[in-house]
């Protein structure tokens, strides 16, 4: 096999086959096709891929994966096990979980699946859902299962107040449930697998004999529980190669640990230690850009990104007065870079909240701009969808009586919340799921609900004995028949219900894919594959509109175009973050992933002020944007503020920087915009729009000692003019003469406005 397409430390990697291998591969370097050729070169040497495992972090990683290996070697590469930790763990489990008192039928809950088994297991301790969230609850059960503690264990190291024993009680309950349901969470997969290792050393044995060499992708975002699982996997053969980013660990909040890349020399002192860090990807401006904003972090590995590629445009820093013209601003951009070639699909704006969107959403309908918010409801999580998955779970494993209580009286049967009740009251009190109170009804319901549960009963009977006799896809489009599900809908005429009904055949599609491209398209295994899909997998960037997301949802993908709204003080960084070391590190990795996802253009803004969470707060420049070079950074549009539109008020500086009396460089500090009002004379802002100090190329609209008469000349339709509120325009009509001259203008998120010619704040852009 051809090495020669790598460069050298991309190579080195490849062949660096035995032991343990810290691969450092920053942003854009190539680090998916090292180690795509050290699996083809690990087969190409004798290792039989069976005897191979690599560990992604998204199954759609894992398919690529795949399919560049089976390119290299050929088929013979189908045979290595390429998973992400959950998929791995679950393929584990299916084959010894009953060692461990499950059934090989558990369920895998998703998310929604353990809110509703939180509820009722609020409810069953008699415990007020007002004293905790869910969120709350499910945060801190993951946290414990990541860190491999039991309810009790968990309690011994809380502060053993009232709260934390209702906790432990709450999670003692849940885990009980889950088992009587025969059901695992998706922290359980990992957890459960491990106690099968400690428990079971012969299981263990097995697959660290079978593994004869394990490789994990995006090791730094690995957690405690992950890290044991290749610890253990690769404790007699010692070749363990992991690659990953310290500078691109974002997500301790949802359990990931950075020390586990940091001090993986001091776990494995005989590793060889490998840095990508040529990048591919981006141009030299941003790079650097990347680099010396992240070099301000105290906890991380040496290295520094470098490219062959040419400097590229300047970064683009803009100021607005608020959050409406910052999105109006990001507005007119995208559509000038449009109306220059660039494909929406070539653009990403990145924001570091979720509830930064909704301004950006509006000016994007009123622009005309076709968009899509990364992150929405997934396809899997859409109620009719998982109305037809909780038929098909029921039918596999029928103790799992979240899924029967989502669809006893789905569609509606007339099988009531009081009859459920009765139900549930009738399976506690015999110690058996709520299914069987289906085949064995109890005689306190009265005739009416006894007759609609016997037929609901009935119907799931019939339904069980049909999967045996007949291929996935006729089974699935049958119960979609049969329960009804599709009745429901194609009585209702409104655009919802067809979406569903559409939705319905996609799943049938996407059930028959499944089917032709599965080794074993059996029911148990669809949807073992659909519980493991997440957010990520489902994640395509579209042909036909731009993307909005969160910065976390960004890593791992690259842009063309990247926009960065909200670079402020208590926004980007977070205001939980600034006083606090390692949570600002934190959100200092986050800004240089979202730096890095540019290939050629950079466009930054920040707000003077921002209406937030329902509160205004007046912000200062993000320190991240005064950590990156003056020289790298085109402030052109805050000069036209500067130079045309002058203010009194003195100008902000970063609030970390207040306080210095010297500093190593100039920090990039910007005036505050102002909104001219109507109404003022052209005397009342002759200094605003006076002539002297403009900037080549911008001309003022009502510059002092002009003549009314003279100010139609300044300007002809097709002018592009920026406007002090609205941003930038195109001119689309003159009219009128002398004072009652009119001047009419297209914004691109404002729309069509008219202006007094005369004493319209606004400037020509000669670009």
């Amino acid at each position: 096999m051809k090495l020669d397409m790598l460069n050298p430390q991309q190579r080195k990697a490849a062949e660096t086959l035995n032991g343990p291998v810290l691969i450092l591969a920053g942003a854009g370097s190539g680090k998916t096709r090292a180690l795509t050729y050290r699996v083809a070169n690990l087969i190409s040497t004798g290792v039989e891929p069976w005897r191979i495992l690599a560990i992604t972090f998204t199954n759609k990683a894992a398919k690529e994966m795949q399919a560049r290996i089976v390119e290299l070697v050929g088929d013979k590469a189908e045979d290595v096990w390429v998973s992400t930790f959950h998929a791995m763990c679950a393929r584990i489990l299916r084959r010894d979980i009953e060692k461990l008192g499950y059934k090989r039928s558990f369920s895998i809950y998703d998310e929604d699946d353990q809110k509703s088994m939180l509820k009722n297991t609020l409810k069953s301790l008699d415990i007020d859902d007002k004293s905790f969230t869910i969120r709350e609850l499910k945060v801190r059960i993951s946290d414990a299962k990541n860190r491999l503690l039991t309810p009790d264990e968990w309690f011994r190291e809380s502060a053993k107040d009232f709260r934390c024993q209702q906790i432990h009680d709450i999670f003692t309950e849940y885990e009980k449930r889950l088992r009587s349901a025969n059901a695992l969470d998706f922290d359980d997969l990992l957890m459960r697998t491990l106690e099968l290792f400690a428990d079971h050393p012969p299981v263990l044995k097995s697959y660290q004999q079978r593994f004869s060499h394990v490789l994990v992708d995006e090791y730094q975002d690995t957690n405690y529980a992950q890290y044991k699982l290749v610890n253990l996997l690769t404790q007699e053969s010692r070749n363990l190669c992991v690659v990953g980013d310290d500078d691109q660990s974002i997500y301790s909040w949802r359990g990931a640990d950075m020390r586990n890349i940091l001090e993986f020399e001091k776990d494995y002192p005989e590793a060889t230690v490998i840095k990508l860090e040529q990048n591919y990807r981006s141009t030299s401006n941003i790079l650097d850009a990347a680099n010396q904003v992240i070099q301000n972090n105290q906890e991380r590995k040496a290295k520094k990104l470098w490219t062959d590629a040419p400097e590229g445009e300047l970064i683009s820093l803009f100021c607005a007065g608020d959050e409406r013209e910052e999105a109006a601003w990001i507005c007119d951009r995208i559509q000038q870079l449009q109306l220059s070639g660039e494909k929406y699909s070539d653009i990403a704006v990145l924001y570091r909240t979720n509830a930064q969107s909704r301004v950006l959403e509006e000016m994007l309908m009123r622009a005309g701009i076709p968009y899509r918010v990364f992150g929405g409801v997934r396809f899997y999580d859409r109620k009719e969808i998982k109305d037809i998955i909780a038929y098909l779970r029921c039918i596999v494993n029928p103790s799992d009586d979240i899924s029967l209580r989502r669809i006893i009286n789905q569609p509606k049967r007339s099988i009531g919340e009081s009859t459920i009740r009765e139900l549930l009251l009738f399976a506690e009190k015999d110690s058996v799921p709520l299914y069987s109170a289906l085949m064995d009804v109890p005689d306190t319901l009265s005739a009416r609900p006894r007759k609609c549960v016997r037929e609901f009963g009935e119907l799931m009977g019939e339904l069980v004995a049909l999967h045996e006799t007949v291929s996935l896809s006729e089974f699935v489009d049958v119960l979609i028949e049969r329960t009804g599900l599709r009745a429901q809908y194609e009585k209702d005429l409104s655009d919802e219900a067809k979406t569903r009904l559409e939705n319905m055949d996609e799943f049938l599609g996407a059930v028959r894919e499944f089917e032709q491209a599965a080794d074993e398209p059996t029911l148990e295994n669809y949807l073992e594959n659909v519980a493991l899909i997440t957010d990520l997998d489902q994640a395509e960037i579209g042909t036909k509109h731009i993307t909005l997301m969160t910065v976390h949802s960004a890593k791992g993908l690259e842009f063309h175009t990247v926009f960065i709204a909200g670079l402020e003080e208590g926004v980007f960084p977070s205001g939980r973050s600034i006083l606090e070391d390692n949570r600002l590190e934190e959100e200092r990795r986050l800004c240089y992933v979202a730096i890095t996802r540019a290939k050629e253009n950079l466009y930054i803004s920040y707000a003077m002020q921002r209406m937030l969470y329902n509160q205004l707060n007046m912000n200062a420049l993000s320190r991240f944007v005064d950590e990156i070079p003056k020289g790298l950074i085109d402030d052109a549009w805050i000069s036209k503020r500067e130079q045309n539109f002058p203010e009194e008020e003195a100008k902000p500086q970063p609030a970390h920087k207040q306080s210095e009396k010297k500093q190593s460089h100039k920090p990039l500090t910007f005036g505050v915009p102002q909104i001219v009002t109507r109404g003022a004379g052209i005397g009342a802002r002759s200094s605003a729009l006076g002539i002297k100090g403009v900037k080549k190329g911008f001309t003022p609209s009502a510059a002092a000692g002009v003549p009314a008469s003279a100010l139609a000349s300044l300007f002809k339709v097709g002018d592009r003019v920026m406007h002090k509120k609205f941003g930038e325009g195109n001119v689309m009509d003159i009219h009128g003469k002398g004072s009652d001259s009119r001047i009419v203008i297209s914004f691109a998120a404002y729309g069509i406005k008219e202006f007094a010619l005369c004493i319209a704040p606004i400037v020509k852009v000669n670009d």
